[in-house]
């Protein structure tokens, strides 16, 4: 997903944009973490990224994990893989929070490999009402490189059918 959006980003006109992945453990079934910056000047810095304006979590499970949400900026956006409402999650005040159940769709559409249910690319829907980052046209350039045919339409589906179900919490 962090590299998708830093592709579309490009082509929606950004000219810094990075993606890097973090992996700890070589295991099968741990958190892993991956970043994008996006700007309109080059970016020079490739250090961590500590102060994110958008996390996205893809298992909500992992919100009970202290350091999921460390840095992420007031006002920013918390986008999470859910079948909660953003006020139900359980963090309110200092971030705006999205809701998806991206899972649901991804299982109805059959987007699962060896028991796992793939959402990272059906929950670009929630990122791109959020964020207004990209949009589905840049983010569809971007499938029709990475997905032949029939994968790529179930997965524009996917992110279709996210987007239209994303509840959105608004900070006060």
């Amino acid at each position: 997903m962090a590299r998708i959006v830093a592709e579309a980003a490009f082509l929606k006109g950004y000219s810094g944009v990075t993606a890097t992945p973090s992996f700890g453990a070589e295991r099968r079934g741990v958190p892993v973490s991956a970043a994008t910056r996006i700007s309109r000047e080059p970016i020079r810095v490739l250090s961590q990224v500590v102060e994110p304006d958008i996390v996205v979590v893809l298992d909500q499970t992992l919100l009970a994990y202290n350091d999921v949400l460390d840095g992420l900026r007031k006002g920013g956006w918390l986008i999470v893989n859910s079948n909660r409402r953003p006020q139900d999650i359980g963090f309110n005040g200092r971030f705006n929070i999205a809701t998806a159940d991206a899972t649901s769709i991804c299982r109805e559409l059959g987007l699962v490999v060896a028991g796992i249910t793939l959402v990272n690319i059906a929950i670009l829907g929630a990122f791109i009402l959020t964020t207004e980052l990209v949009d589905m046209e840049s983010v569809t350039e971007v499938l029709r490189e990475r997905f032949p045919g029939k994968a790529m339409d179930t997965n524009l589906t996917a992110i279709r059918k996210t987007y239209e179900i994303t509840k959105v919490k608004r900070r006060r």
